[in-house]
């Protein structure tokens, strides 16, 4: 299993060897620490709890948790394994040296929150016209019809624009840093600078 925590620093672009130039998203890369093994028989499921970065001021039960590691990590993620036999012992590190160049990821992270937002910028609605008489300029227009006397679930309304996990596939990495900890994927990633982004070995 690869995966990693990063924080998104921004985007740049590199020249390959034949002169393309490609844009690349770089991420920050803090040690990966394992915290802690679930399994099937205790948890019902696989899985691997990894730390980054050093939190100030963990609560008891967080302490607790993460003291068979030695670490006190302000982020924690969980991540789905199929075999908990060939992962890492509680303690390990995972630094950026687990990718190569040219490997197949996945990246996971939160978009940009927009707001709320109407139906033209949430859902790309046309505007009303302006002229003749048009009041509806940015309206959302009929909603549903008299009978049934409710509006349907999935309705394209205005609402939260953003501020939602997304996952990219079928990116590549780019370039490997390790005197700096930083990885180059290719494209773009979700997320603002300084998000949190998973960085996962893509399973397809």
């Amino acid at each position: 299993m690869k995966a990693l925590i990063t924080r998104k620093i921004g985007m740049t672009s590199i020249i390959n060897d034949d002169g393309v130039v490609n844009a690349v998203t770089l991420l920050a890369v803090s040690d990966n620490t394992v915290l802690q093994h679930k399994t099937i028989e205790k948890d019902g499921y696989n899985a691997i709890q990894m730390g980054t970065e050093h939190g100030k001021n963990l609560s008891k039960s967080v302490a607790g948790h993460v003291k068979k590691s030695k670490t006190t990590p302000k982020i924690i993620r969980e991540f789905r394994v199929d075999d908990i036999t060939e992962v890492l012992s509680v303690g390990s590190k995972i630094s950026a040296d687990s990718f190569n160049v040219g490997d197949k990821v996945q990246v996971t992270g939160l978009t940009k929150g927009k707001g709320w937002a109407g139906t033209i910028r949430r859902h790309n609605f046309h505007r009303g016209r302006k002229t003749h008489g048009g009041r509806s300029y940015r309206r959302p227009g009929s909603i549903g019809s008299m009978y049934p006397q409710r509006i349907f679930k999935g309705t394209r309304m205005a609402g939260q624009l953003g501020h939602e996990q997304v996952t990219t596939r079928g990116l590549k990495i780019a370039l490997v840093d390790t005197e700096n900890n930083v990885i180059g994927v290719t494209g773009a990633v979700p997320g603002p600078r300084k998000g949190i982004v998973i960085l996962k070995g893509a399973t397809r």
